[in-house]
C-alpha cells in the first residue's frame, strides 16, 4: 500500500543516552522515590499528534474516529488530537511505522520524564520550578500546540495541552522496585500511564514528575492505548516520537516554535531559557 499523499513525518529530536533522576519527594505518593535511571538515547517527535495528522491516519485505514472527533470544541488542525485510546494511539503508530518503514512507538514513562525535563534534574517544571501565571483555570479553549516551550531539548507542550499515553502500565509503587535502566514498566496492571496536563482540569499543567492511570479505553485487543499520544521510537533506533512537527498539507498550516527567544509557559509569561 503507498503512503498517503498527505503524510508527513514528525520532526524529531535525540534525547542523548545517560542518567537522570525520576521522580519527586514533594509530589503524590506514586512519584516517590526519587531514584537514578539510566535510557539509552532516544527520538522525540517536537510537537504532540495533531488533530490533522491524526485525521490522514484515520481517512488512509478506516479507523474509528475518536470519542470527539466531532466536538466544535477540538476541530482546529493544529489543536492536539483529543480522546484516542491507548489502542487508537499503538494502532496509529504501527500505521505510521508501515507507511515510513520506520519504528515508531509510544514513549515509556521514564522516556516521557526524561524528555519532559529537558536536561534539567531537580525541577518542577520543564522551565524551572516557578508555576505559571495560568497554572489554574479548568476548560479554557484547547490551544493549539506550540503555546508552551521549548524545552532544553527542543520539545514544546511538555507540561500542557492533553495527556499523553505511555506504553507501561501503571504501578503505585512501581518506583520502588523498578530496574535502574530502561524500565519499561510493571509486567501487569489494568491501566496504564498517562502524562502532561490537560486544559480540562482545574490545574492545567502538569509537573515533569506527575503521573496519571488511565483505563485503556480500547476497542480492539491490543496491548497499549495512547492518550493525546506522542509516538515513539525503539531509543535503540534512535527515533521517539510524540507527534509531527511543522508543516501541514493543504487544510492547515502548521506552526513553528515561538518567535521570541526564551521559554514560553502560558500566556503572558516567558521564564529564562532552560539549557539542554
Amino acid at each position: 500500500m503507498n503512503a498517503p499523499d498527505d503524510l508527513v513525518e514528525p520532526d524529531l529530536v535525540t534525547i542523548p543516552a545517560g542518567s537522570f533522576l525520576m521522580g519527586s519527594e514533594t509530589g503524590r505518593e506514586d512519584e516517590k522515590p526519587i531514584h537514578s535511571v539510566w535510557l539509552d538515547a532516544f527520538a522525540m517527535a517536537v510537537y504532540p499528534v495533531r488533530h490533522w495528522e491524526y485525521a490522514v491516519f484515520v481517512r488512509a485505514t478506516a479507523h474509528p474516529p475518536t470519542k470527539f472527533w466531532a466536538d466544535p470544541r477540538f476541530q482546529l488542525p493544529n489543536q492536539p488530537v483529543v480522546g484516542p485510546s491507548w489502542f487508537d494511539a499503538v494502532a496509529y503508530c504501527e500505521w505510521l511505522s508501515s507507511q515510513t518503514k520506520k519504528h515508531y512507538r509510544l514513549p515509556t514513562e521514564a522516556e516521557r520524564e526524561k524528555a519532559a525535563r529537558g536536561g534539567l534534574d531537580g525541577c518542577d517544571y520543564p522551565w524551572g520550578n516557578e508555576p505559571p501565571e495560568d497554572l489554574r483555570g479548568s476548560n479554557p479553549p484547547l490551544e493549539e500546540v506550540g503555546t508552551e516551550g521549548p524545552n532544553g531539548y527542543g520539545l514544546y507542550n511538555m507540561s500542557v495541552g492533553v495527556h499523553e499515553w505511555c506504553s507501561d502500565r501503571y504501578g503505585a509503587g512501581y518506583y520502588a522496585v523498578s530496574p535502574d535502566r530502561n524500565p519499561q514498566g510493571p509486567s501487569g496492571g489494568e491501566r496504564r500511564v498517562a502524562r502532561g496536563g490537560s486544559w480540562r482540569h482545574a490545574i492545567r499543567y502538569s509537573r515533569c514528575a506527575g503521573r496519571r492511570a488511565r483505563g485503556w479505553g480500547g476497542r480492539a485487543p491490543r496491548a497499549a492505548p495512547s492518550r493525546a499520544g506522542r509516538a515513539s521510537a525503539r531509543p535503540r533506533e534512535g527515533r521517539v516520537l510524540r507527534g509531527r512537527g511543522p508543516g501541514a498539507p493543504a487544510g492547515g498550516a502548521a506552526p513553528g516554535p515561538p518567535a521570541a527567544a526564551g521559554y514560553r509557559a502560558g500566556k503572558g509569561r516567558r521564564c529564562a531559557a532552560t539549557s539542554a
